[in-house]
């Protein structure tokens, strides 16, 4: 009598950039994480591949493959008590073709081709990523995951610019907001910890890294969020300006002879964190810094994101819960306490021992008792993506 065990099913998330792929191995029943890693320098004699299972950590050199050869490799790698049911694609923009995720066919290829003009650097490396996986998998369900889906259910008012009509009309100019996957998976986390269906609740997430965003969720829907056309609008960020005044690029071409290239340039690449401080885009150094300009950023940083939750608001029927996610918002206790010392005209009083073990001890609350409720909930965009993945190909 055979009684050796059938294989688990699982999900293969894929998030393909220019010249790197990160992908994870999600078991479908269990969710748990079996395998991630990253693949570096793809078509290059240092391309290489990282895999990661558990506290377990590997190296592979693949000198000058091509991307379907790195999947492969990555295949190669999944454990053998498990079998890959499909694939899930993270992809940037989903313009207004795409509301939700979709399985891949010729027509979804052919709408996200169409959608690269609003996300030139990371629609056409997500759509190789696809076509190669394809061609790999060819047997496997594929599922696209957008990051601009969750917040197709602005209304006008707030995905509206105040430019002319025929802007939206012709080159459909609008605000359109990132991170949707992040901003969905903590607000029904933050629905499963409070202990009501997430189309009972109005939050305020706040998914803050290299690049942030915040979002109001009303009923599970996302109603407002502080990214636009593009992920640079908004928030300060890691090197992203976030907001300044549109009659800047005016001034610099004037004053400096910079071109607009040149400008949008400094505006994303050479902003944010890094730009203020002048030592780095990462909030750790800052934090460990006794620079002024150091302490400037992490100050400017603060105050404009209790700004923006406090603009937040006015999307909200009422406010019960604001969730802190993403690098930052997960691990700088010193960035939450600045952010909500802002906000006590909201009702919100942080526990500052609970905040400083990062409300690990207390299901991920921060706030004081009789406090509006504060979380720190971390995220989970290839749970997810997985999570969809499977949806979509049970149906």
């Amino acid at each position: 009598m055979n009684s050796a065990k059938s294989p688990e099913s699982a999900i293969l998330v894929i998030n393909c950039g220019s010249s790197s792929v990160k992908f994870a191995v999600i078991a479908a029943d269990s969710e748990g994480l079996r395998m991630s890693g990253l693949v570096e320098r793809i078509g290059t004699p240092e391309t290489s591949m990282t895999v990661k299972r558990g506290q377990e950590k590997s190296g592979f050199p693949l000198p000058n493959f091509d991307l379907p050869q790195c999947l492969r490799a990555v295949l190669e790698q999944v454990p053998d008590d498990l079998q890959i049911c499909g694939v899930g694609h993270r992809v940037v923009h989903g313009g207004e073709t795409f509301s939700s995720s979709v399985l891949i066919d010729e027509s979804v290829i052919e709408g996200i081709l169409a959608c690269a003009p609003l996300a030139p650097l990371h629609n056409p490396a997500n759509l190789a990523g696809i076509e190669a996986a394809r061609s790999v998998f060819g047997e496997l369900p594929h599922v696209a995951v957008f990051d601009t889906a969750f917040h197709q259910t602005l209304p006008p008012q707030a995905f509206h610019y105040a430019v002319p009509y025929e802007w939206y009309e012709e080159q459909r100019v609008r605000r359109y907001g990132f991170h949707g996957t992040s901003h969905r998976f903590v607000a029904e986390d933050a629905a499963n910890r409070i202990g009501k269906p997430v189309e009972e609740l109005s939050l305020i997430t706040a998914h803050l890294g290299n690049g942030c965003s915040a979002c109001a969720v009303e009923k599970g829907r996302s109603v407002d969020t502080t990214m636009g056309l593009s992920p640079l609008e908004g928030l300060v960020m890691g090197t992203r300006s976030g907001d300044v005044d549109p009659a800047l690029h005016g001034f610099l071409q004037d004053q400096m002879g910079w071109s607009l290239g040149r400008i949008t340039k400094a505006l994303n690449k050479e902003s944010g964190l890094a730009g203020l401080s002048g030592i780095s885009n990462d909030m750790r150094t800052l934090l460990e810094s006794s620079e002024y300009r150091a302490g400037l950023a992490v100050s400017v940083f603060s105050y404009r994101l209790a700004k923006a939750i406090g603009a937040l608001t006015a999307g909200l029927s009422r406010l019960d819960a604001l969730v802190f996610t993403g690098g930052i918002g997960e691990n700088a206790a010193a960035v939450r306490s600045q952010t909500v010392s802002h906000l006590g005209i909201l009702g919100f009083s942080l526990d500052e021992s609970a905040n400083e073990t990062h409300g690990s001890e207390a299901n991920g609350i921060i706030s004081q008792e009789g406090s509006r409720a504060c979380y720190v909930i971390p995220t989970n965009e290839e749970l997810m993506i997985a999570r969809e993945t499977l949806q979509l190909i049970e149906r």
